[in-house]
């Protein structure tokens, strides 16, 4: 009898689009490989739970973005349940998300990460910050560049918003190539440039086909290159991510590679870079959703 999978998607976040076609990919795909799979577009925790009942999945493939999908609050939930899912557990999921955390891991291991200070938007707006323009302001917790602003001069200033005690984090602009590197079953695949044709690599330059170019391998010095497979390696292992994981990151030769974030549950829609990394190096889209089912997992009571 072939393995029952419920795949997780849409979700509560401000990425709940991006997720629902990743879930539609990955449905497929697993049906491709001989599956026995369900969707479920999560927005009712309720319904959700008559899901996992009546369907009785032998996991549940974590096909959610952003909060409630990558934090922790969904993983927290199926391992209550004894439900095998995919992707990294509470912990690593918790902590990943959290932009501070992982700065503060970064900084035991070696890693180097944009100079910044985590606040409040109203602190920031009372009492400025520490650090000088150019620099970003983005949340802590959320995905997919939602909210993230590039502040050169005061002007830019007038496009930010926030509630007054949302938890912001201000960091260092740092220029030059925009990277990632993928992590697949503990090994560093490559490393990706995006180059957006206009402005910064935002939500828009990620989901909207054409917006980017991805140049892979990344054109950067060999010394470089190695450092951010590096990083994504070591990050990967210290927080005890599970199966897949990416790593955002920037270059210049001032600052040398600097570590801007890492994805614990990252994209799987046909513009996604994971995927597209895994094709490179010879995988196939179809093969990488059946190793996150068969790696699938929840904590041991």
């Amino acid at each position: 009898m072939s393995k029952k999978v419920l795949v997780v998607e849409g979700g509560f976040s401000a990425e709940r689009e991006v997720s629902l076609v990743s879930g539609h990919g990955i449905a497929e795909a697993l049906r491709e490989e001989g599956y026995d799979v369900k969707e479920h577009d999560l927005h009712d925790v309720r319904k959700f739970l008559d899901a996992l009942y009546e369907y009785k999945p032998d996991v549940v493939f974590n096909a959610l973005h952003g909060n409630w999908g990558e934090d922790g609050e969904i993983q927290g939930l199926l391992d209550m349940l004894q439900i095998p899912y995919t992707h990294s557990g509470l912990k690593a999921s918790a902590v990943g998300m959290d932009k501070q955390l992982t700065k503060l891991v970064c900084h035991t291991i070696g890693i180097k990460t944009p100079l910044g200070e985590k606040t409040t938007y109203k602190h920031f707006v009372d009492e400025g910050t520490m650090v000088t323009m150019p620099y970003v302001i983005k949340p802590v917790c959320d995905g997919s560049s939602v909210g993230v602003h590039i502040i050169r001069n005061n002007d830019d200033l007038k496009n930010v918003e926030f509630n007054d005690d949302d938890e912001i984090l201000v960091e260092k602009y740092i220029s030059g190539h925009e990277l990632t590197v993928a992590v697949v079953e503990g090994k560093a695949l490559t490393v990706t440039e995006m180059r957006p044709k206009e402005g910064f690599y935002d939500y828009h330059a990620k989901y909207t086909d054409g917006a980017t170019e991805h140049i892979i391998p990344a054109q950067i010095p060999e010394a470089a290159f190695n450092e951010a497979m590096r990083y994504a390696e070591k990050l990967h292992k210290t927080l005890g991510c599970k199966t897949v994981s990416r790593c955002d990151l920037r270059y210049n030769e001032e600052d040398g590679v600097v570590l801007l974030e890492i994805n614990t549950a990252p994209g799987m829609t046909p513009l996604s870079l994971v995927p597209e990394q895994y094709k490179y190096c010879g995988g196939t889209y179809s093969k990488l959703c059946k190793i996150l089912v068969e790696e699938a997992s929840c904590r041991k009571m």
